[in-house]
Order: C-alpha cells, then sequence, then structure tokens
C-alpha cells in the first residue's frame, strides 16, 4: 500500500497549492511596449512564414457554452467557407465535446481543453488521454496559463501530461507565454525557454506537437501584442527550437499566436513570418468571426 501510495503521489508533484495572482497583474500596464533584444535578422519583404508546416486555428471555448448555444456555433461553423489550406481545430468543453463531436463538419477537428498526467483510474473529476481518443479527440491543450496560474500546474508536470498524451496518439497543442510582471523585467525569453525545455525534456517525437504563446497578459484583456512583438518572440521560440532540438523540428513545427485575436486584428498578424496561426478565445465562440480568423491564411503570401 505505501508503495503504491508513493507512486501516485509522484503523479501530482507538479500541483502547486498556491493562491492564484490577481488579475489585476495581467491587465495592469498592459499597453506598455514589449522590449526584447533582436534575436533574428530584420523581418523584410520576404516569404510570409518561416515554418513549412501548415497554417494551424484553434478555437479555445474554456468554460463557456450551454446546449442550445453549442448547437447554434455548431451550426454556424458548419455553414462558414473555410480556406482549404489551414488547419482548423476547435476545444468545447468536456461536457459538450461528444456532442459537438458528432454534429460538426468533419473539416474541423475537436480537442479537449486538458489531460491527466497518466492513465486513467481513481483521479476524481480527471480525463484521460486514451478516454478521449476513445470519443473521437483529435487535441488536446495541454499548459494554458489558466492551468499554470490558476490551478497551479508547473513545467515539469506539463510536459510530463504533454509526452503521455502523444504515447496515447493525442496531438497537442503546448501553450507557453509569460506574466505581466515577467514581460516588464525583461524575463519574457527566460520565462518562454524555460517552459520550451519542460516539453522538450519530456517530448521526443514534435511531429504531432504545435506551440502556442500567449503572453498572459493578452488572454482576454482586449489587450494584444502588435504584429512586430509576437514575431519577435516567435522567432526566438523557433530559434530556440533549432539551437536545443533540431533545424528539422524548427521548421516543421507550427508556432502559433494566442491573445486576443479577433476578426479585425488576425490579418497583421499573419503577416509576420514566424507566425503560422492561431489559438483564439473569446472570438471563437462567434462563428462567423472564428471563420474570418481561420482565413486571414490568404495574408501569408510572398511579399513582392
Amino acid at each position: 500500500m505505501a508503495a503504491a501510495a508513493s507512486s501516485l503521489a509522484s503523479q501530482f508533484l507538479g500541483l502547486r497549492r498556491e493562491a492564484a495572482p490577481s488579475t489585476a497583474l495581467f491587465v495592469q500596464g498592459a499597453q506598455s511596449k514589449l522590449r526584447l533584444p533582436s534575436t533574428r535578422r530584420p523581418n523584410g519583404r520576404v516569404v510570409a512564414m518561416a515554418g513549412t508546416g501548415k497554417f494551424f486555428v484553434g478555437g479555445n471555448w474554456k468554460c463557456n457554452g450551454t446546449t442550445d448555444s453549442v448547437s447554434r456555433l455548431v451550426a454556424d461553423l458548419n455553414d462558414a467557407k473555410l480556406e482549404n489550406d489551414v488547419d482548423v481545430v476547435v476545444a468545447p468543453p468536456y461536457v459538450y465535446l461528444d456532442k459537438v463531436k458528432q454534429s460538426l463538419t468533419d473539416r474541423i477537428e475537436i480537442s479537449a481543453q486538458n489531460s491527466w498526467v497518466g492513465k486513467g483510474g481513481a483521479f476524481t473529476g480527471e480525463i484521460s488521454a486514451e478516454q478521449l481518443i476513445d470519443i473521437g479527440c483529435k487535441w488536446v491543450i495541454l499548459g494554458h496559463s489558466e492551468r499554470r496560474h490558476v490551478i497551479g500546474e508547473d513545467n515539469q508536470f506539463i510536459g510530463k501530461k504533454a509526452a503521455y498524451a502523444l504515447s496515447q496518439n493525442l496531438k497537442v497543442i503546448a501553450c507557453i507565454g509569460e506574466k505581466l510582471e515577467e514581460r516588464e523585467s525583461g524575463k519574457t525569453f527566460d520565462v518562454c525557454f524555460q517552459q520550451m525545455k519542460a516539453f522538450s525534456d519530456s517530448i521526443s517525437d514534435w511531429t504531432d506537437v504545435v506551440i502556442a504563446y500567449e503572453p498572459v497578459w493578452a488572454i482576454g484583456t482586449g489587450k494584444v501584442a502588435t504584429p512586430q512583438q509576437a514575431q519577435e518572440v516567435h522567432a526566438a521560440v523557433r530559434d530556440w527550437l533549432k539551437n536545443n532540438v533540431s533545424s528539422e523540428v524548427a521548421s516543421s513545427t507550427r508556432i502559433i499566436y494566442g491573445g486576443s485575436v479577433n476578426g479585425s486584428n488576425c490579418s497583421e498578424l499573419a503577416k509576420q513570418e514566424d507566425i503560422d496561426g492561431f489559438l483564439v478565445g473569446g472570438a471563437s465562440l462567434k462563428g462567423p468571426e472564428f471563420a474570418t480568423i481561420v482565413n486571414s491564411v490568404t495574408s501569408k503570401k510572398v511579399a513582392a
């Protein structure tokens, strides 16, 4: 019994017991400029996609929706005209996953918003990767800032969750991003690289991984990084992959941006060469606007 208890306890080591930070910290001063050193060549007139992966847009519905509103949103998505050269994924709340899977066009794949760190069992309230695969779920979002800073999951725990999901053939949207105080103290790269290292320490095959850079101060606040600010971090993350994993992984891994993306700002963001798509929050609850964001793939073209 003691050995079993020790084994189970080891799975919980990444859950910190700490108070959730004040929301005010996420938004205070968010309009200040991101002062980051340049780590890449100036962004000139180039092909607007540095990586080789297909443009990717995910919609994170978070803890939103009712049976009626989900049905209306699915109907809007089924009626939407979406560009062909983009992968599209939506992440409903757990209780609606099967409903959405059964009624949504096959053009759009289904993601969960979280999964457990190992095989299912006596873990009340958790959902295993095996269960998600069983109902036809293809993706899972892991490492979202709300899981890190509200629930208390740490880098290593999230890395282990990603490794287990991938071992069960569940593809991973791996989230990284800095809080406001980290940004203002010049630690953006340090924080993002530490989060990346935790993923790379656990992941051996990056084929089914999409990285989502989401600055915490921009999530759900209405504030959004400028295209240049987002590009700077995306370029640095791609360089980190090149230097710490491989050039092939750096080229093929899609790095998407999240943080108050909407139908008005997506086109300019999409033009940045290292932005390979988006992870969308609030705007993904509006079918026509989400379609506009998906179709911003047309901004990925060769600039003369």
